[in-house]
């Protein structure tokens, strides 16, 4: 059974970031799930990643980090991993389930946040849903999300911009769009 064409690419739009009610989150950028022979595509995407970061910082937006269960901050990539400062949540694919990420999240005045990690179907999908849930508009730098093949990334990215109610608040964009 064939699936015929697939549907428009959605369409990505340029940001520009409200530094006082933005939080950056960084999902699952492990060791576990971030490697060479289980994830390649998110080894590539850590130097892009790696300047959203730098740039979030010095823009004074506050980042969140996230692990995999059974993972520790320990395991973050050095060249991605959290200041003293930054808090980490450890939770399966919804990094608000069993954490404080929504207090967190309260107490830094965020109305958006930036969603960037691994695995696109996984904690990039369900953290960016939640977050729209909760009444949040989610960024969502489709390069700075990556999955086992591309399939994976551009359905993440089709299901983002078209799931019903919450596709008003996702906003696709590239992680070069993403303006501080």
């Amino acid at each position: 059974m064939g699936f015929g064409e697939g549907p428009a690419t959605p369409t990505l739009k340029a940001v520009t970031i409200d530094k006082k009610t933005t939080v950056l989150l960084m999902l699952d950028f492990v060791e576990q799930t971030c490697h060479p022979q289980r994830r390649p595509r998110c080894v590539a995407s850590i130097p892009k990643v790696k300047l959203l970061l730098t740039a979030a910082r010095a823009a004074g937006v506050p980042v969140v980090f996230s692990v995999v269960p059974g993972a520790k901050p320990a395991d973050i990539l050095k060249d991605v991993a959290p200041a003293a400062d930054e808090p980490v949540v450890s939770a399966g694919v919804d990094k608000f389930v069993g954490t404080e990420l929504e207090n967190i999240l309260k107490q830094k005045g965020a109305q958006t946040v930036i969603v960037v990690g691994t695995a696109a179907h996984g904690a990039v999908l369900y953290t960016a849903s939640a977050a729209a849930i909760r009444g949040m508009k989610a960024i969502i730098p489709v390069d700075g999300m990556s999955a086992d093949i591309p399939f994976v990334e551009q359905y993440v990215t089709w299901h983002l911009a078209n799931v019903p109610i919450l596709g008003s608040a996702m906003t696709l964009t590239t992680l070069a769009d993403v303006k501080f």
